[in-house]
């Protein structure tokens, strides 16, 4: 077994011990009122917009999400929340160092990691880190402890969890050529992370998109060898403009995280299915270091 298959696998429990901890961490996470920036790189990054859009959503206050390169430098915030698996990737070093003048919150997964020096508080979820490349256990352990402190997790979710691990996939889903994936409000983040599993595991061509924009111009790219997953409720109506392309829709039943869980089986059953070894995909490493000389 892979490693990303093990770690994936694994998900529900990790996402128990997160939940777990979300009570014992006041201060250490945003309070209500706050106005925050989440920060974070590539899949971090898809899981900050899925909190903002979650913690604006309920109404516990502002809340932007950013890539850490993208971070507006200068614009004032209570706090910012950076996420990132190894603590050592450059972007985000490099915007804590220049945000000294702000709270500074880490969630990460090497306790050790430089990262961990350079932030006001700290929260490791040593138990999801990963030895893969591609990220599943950490980034949903890391989403699900910010939902469980905005009091929008339940077990439920870890139960849809389950049943997205032991569900056959839908059929004929391996031998599509390319898969868009939709979301609305929070699940839009995952939507992009689902698609961005896609393409780091499987090297396949994927997108993705807020549902109703897919209606806009996306939709015509859809054909009989297409798939589009939706990640939460669809809009009204759309299922049936996506079957009448000949497209293959997939509608997301279960909580959008757990539907997530099913899109990184996806992912691992196409890289089988194409000789590829998901644990050392093309031109990617586990942490981004990039060269400041």
């Amino acid at each position: 077994m892979t490693h990303v298959a093990r770690e994936l696998a694994s998900q529900p429990d990790c996402w128990r011990r997160a939940a777990g901890m979300a009570g014992g961490l006041a201060g250490q996470l945003p309070a209500s009122g706050e106005r925050i920036a989440v920060v974070g790189c590539g899949t971090s990054y898809f899981m900050a917009q899925a909190y903002a859009a979650l913690r604006e959503g309920s109404g516990q206050g502002e809340t932007d999400a950013f890539a850490a390169s993208e971070f507006p430098v200068g614009r004032r915030y209570d706090r910012i929340v950076a996420l990132s698996r190894s603590g050592t990737t450059t972007e985000v070093l490099g915007l804590l160092a220049e945000a000294k003048g702000t709270r500074r919150t880490v969630i990460i997964g090497d306790p050790d990691s430089p990262m961990a020096t350079m932030a006001d508080d700290t929260v490791v979820l040593d138990f999801a880190d990963e030895r893969s490349v591609v990220q599943t256990r950490f980034a949903t352990s890391a989403l699900t402890l910010l939902r469980a402190q905005l009091g929008l997790h339940t077990d439920a979710v870890v139960e849809d969890a389950q049943v997205a691990l032991a569900e056959p996939l839908p059929a004929g889903l391996v031998e599509c050529t390319q898969f868009t994936f939709l979301g609305r409000g929070w699940s839009v983040g995952l939507a992009n992370e689902g698609a961005l599993k896609m393409r780091e595991a499987a090297l396949s061509w994927s997108e993705a998109y807020p549902a109703m924009e897919y209606r806009h111009g996306p939709i015509s790219i859809s054909t009989r060898s297409t798939a589009t997953w939706m990640l939460g409720d669809a809009p009204a109506g759309l299922s049936d403009e996506v079957h009448a392309t000949g497209a293959r829709w997939v509608a997301g039943g279960l909580d959008p995280l757990a539907e997530l869980v099913r899109v990184q089986r996806l992912a691992l059953a196409i890289a089988q299915a194409r000789g590829l070894d998901p644990d050392r995909p093309r031109h990617l490493t586990r942490s981004v270091i990039l060269s400041t000389a």
